[in-house]
C-alpha cells in the first residue's frame, strides 16, 4: 500500500502541473467531494472486493492483472482533460501520442521497415481491432463481380473472428487441422483452391493455450495463393521481443520474425503491453486501405490538414486516455532493456516452462502441450497410472478448481478449459466415456509468477491428493 501512496503522491503533483494550466481558463470548476460521494466512493470499494485478486501472483486462472502504475496514473491524469482522439481539436496532444506509440509498435512488428509507409491506431480492444482488420479485408478482396470472399481461421483461433465474420456478413471457414490441432500446412493450399476465401488468420498466441501458429510457413502458401493474411497477436503479439532475443526465448520464433509479412495486424496492449482495459491497436500494411474509411462529416474535420485519426477508424469517439496511457508506459518502461517489458515478459515465459517441466515428472498431473508463451494447459491422472474415465478427469478438474478458491492454505485461482479426448497425450490412460473433457488451465503473465509457481504447484498437488481421497 506504501508503494500505491507514493504513486497517488506523484499523480497528485501531476495534477497540480495540469491546474496551473487550467487556470488560465475561465471553466467550470469540480465540485468538491460531499460527505454522499465519499460514502458512495468508499461503498465502491467495499463491493470490488467482489473480485478475484488480479494483481496476486495466487490468481494464475483467466488473462487479468492490473496494469502498470505509470499506465493508470497517466489515464487518470489525461482523463481530467477527457480528450477524444476522434477530430484533432478532440485532443491535439494525445493524437500526437497515440501516432507515436503506435509508430513504435509498427516497427516492433515490421511493418515500418525502410520507412515503407502504412496505417495504424488505437482502439477500444482487440475485438474492435478484428472487426477493422476483417471489414477492411472484405472490401479490398471482393471479387470483380462484388462478392464477398470467405474468412477461414484454424479452430484454435480465437472465436471472434467467426462471430465477426457473422456480422459482416462473411462466409468462415475453419482450417484443416493436424493431429495436434494446428493448422495442417500441407492440406492448406488444396483447401484453399477449393473454397472462395479471401482472408486466413494466423494467430500468434492462441488464447486458449497459447499456441504460436506458424506465419512463416503460412504466408508463402497464402502469397501463392493470392489471398489476404491478417494476423491475430491480440495475445500474443508482445513476445515479438522475446523472438529478437539471441537465443530467442518464445516458442515458434520465426512466426514472430515474420510479422512484417502479414497484410494487417492487431495487438492488445491491455493484455503484455501493461495497459488498463480499452487499448487494443490494428495496423496495416498497404495504406492505400484508408480508401475503405473514407467518409464526410459536417462538422468535425476542419482543425488543421492533417489526416484526423477519426478518418481512418471505424470508431467515431475515443478516449484520449488510453494513448496517454499507453505513451507513459513506452517512455517510463519501454520495448527492451533492463526492467523494460521484455524482461517481464521473460519471467512468466520461464514460469511456464519451469511448472511445465514439473509437471512432466508429477504423478498427479499431465501437461498437454509445451507452452509457447506462458499459458499452460494440464489435466489430471491417475498417480498408479491406472486408466481414469474421462468424465472422473473432468470430476477432478472442478473439484481441484472450485476447492482451490477455498484452500484452507489459502486461495489459488486456477481457469478451466475443454479439451477434445483424442488430443489427450498418449502417456494418458483414459477410458473415452465422453468426447470432451474439462481440463485445469493458468496464465502466468505476471512477472511474480517466476518465483512463486512452486508455491501454486505445491498447494495444488495438495488440492489433487485431497480430490483424490475423496
Amino acid at each position: 500500500m506504501n508503494d500505491r501512496h507514493d504513486w497517488l503522491v506523484a499523480l497528485s503533483q501531476a495534477i497540480g502541473t495540469l491546474a496551473h494550466w487550467e487556470g488560465q481558463f475561465a471553466s467550470a470548476q469540480p465540485r468538491s467531494p460531499s460527505a454522499q460521494d465519499k460514502a458512495v466512493l468508499n461503498e465502491l470499494a467495499l463491493r470490488l472486493h467482489g473480485n478475484y485478486p488480479f494483481g496476486s501472483p495466487d490468481y494464475a486462472g483467466q488473462m487479468l492483472k492490473p496494469p502498470d502504475p505509470v499506465a493508470w496514473a497517466a489515464v487518470a491524469l489525461a482523463m481530467l482533460v477527457n480528450p477524444n482522439n476522434h477530430a484533432l481539436d478532440g485532443g491535439p496532444p494525445t493524437a500526437a501520442m497515440e501516432r507515436e506509440v503506435v509508430a513504435e509498435l509498427a516497427g516492433l512488428f515490421g511493418f515500418s521497415a525502410d520507412d515503407r509507409p502504412w496505417l495504424g491506431h488505437l482502439t477500444a480492444s482487440g475485438t474492435i481491432a478484428n472487426l477493422e482488420a476483417l471489414w477492411v479485408a472484405r472490401e479490398v478482396t471482393r471479387s470483380p463481380d462484388g462478392r464477398i470472399r470467405g474468412v477461414a481461421a484454424s479452430a484454435s483461433a480465437h472465436y471472434t473472428h467467426q462471430r465477426v465474420s457473422g456480422v459482416l456478413g462473411v462466409p468462415f471457414f475453419t482450417l484443416p487441422a493436424d493431429n495436434d490441432g494446428e493448422i495442417d500446412l500441407p492440406a492448406l493450399p488444396q483447401f484453399l483452391l477449393q473454397h472462395d476465401i479471401g482472408t486466413v488468420v494466423v494467430t500468434l498466441g492462441t488464447t486458449g493455450t497459447g499456441c504460436v501458429e506458424s506465419l512463416h510457413r503460412v504466408a508463402p502458401i497464402c502469397r501463392q495463393a493470392g489471398v489476404r493474411l491478417h494476423v491475430d497477436a491480440a495475445y500474443g503479439g508482445f513476445f515479438r521481443l522475446l523472438a529478437e532475443l539471441n537465443p530467442p526465448q518464445v516458442g515458434n520464433a520465426q512466426a514472430f520474425l515474420a510479422t512484417g509479412l502479414a497484410d494487417s495486424l492487431v495487438v492488445d496492449p491491455h493484455k503484455h503491453g501493461l495497459q488498463p482495459y480499452g487499448c487494443g491497436c490494428v495496423l496495416f500494411a498497404d495504406p492505400a486501405v484508408g480508401r475503405v474509411y473514407v467518409h464526410d462529416s459536417p462538422y468535425t474535420y476542419f482543425t488543421g490538414n492533417e489526416l484526423h485519426l477519426g478518418e481512418i477508424s471505424l470508431e467515431c469517439s475515443r478516449a484520449g486516455a488510453a494513448a496517454a496511457g499507453l505513451w507513459a508506459t513506452l517512455q517510463a518502461v519501454g520495448l527492451r532493456g533492463p526492467g523494460s517489458l521484455t524482461e517481464r515478459l521473460a519471467l512468466g515465459r520461464r514460469a511456464a516452462l519451469e511448472w511445465y517441466a514439473a509437471l512432466k515428472s508429477s504423478r498427479w498431473f499431465c501437461p498437454l502441450v509445451e507452452p509457447d508463451t506462458d499459458i499452460l494447459v494440464f489435466a489430471p491422472q491417475h498417480p498408479d497410472g491406472r486408466a481414469l474415465r474421462a468424465s472422473e478427469i473432468s470430476d477432478l478438474s472442478a473439484r481441484v478448481f472450485e476447492q482451490g478458491m477455498q484452500g484452507d492454505d489459502g486461495p489459488i485461482f486456477l481457469a478451466r478449459m475443454r479439451w477434445p479426448v483424442e488430443r489427450l497425450p498418449a502417456s494418458m490412460a483414459v477410458q473415452t466415456d465422453v468426447s470432451e473433457v474439462q481440463v485445469l488451465r493458468s496464465v502466468l503473465m505476471k512477472p511474480e509468477h517466476a518465483a512463486h509457481w512452486p508455491a501454486l504447484n505445491a498447494r495444488l498437488h495438495a488440492l489433487i491428493e485431497r480430490a483424490f481421497a475423496t
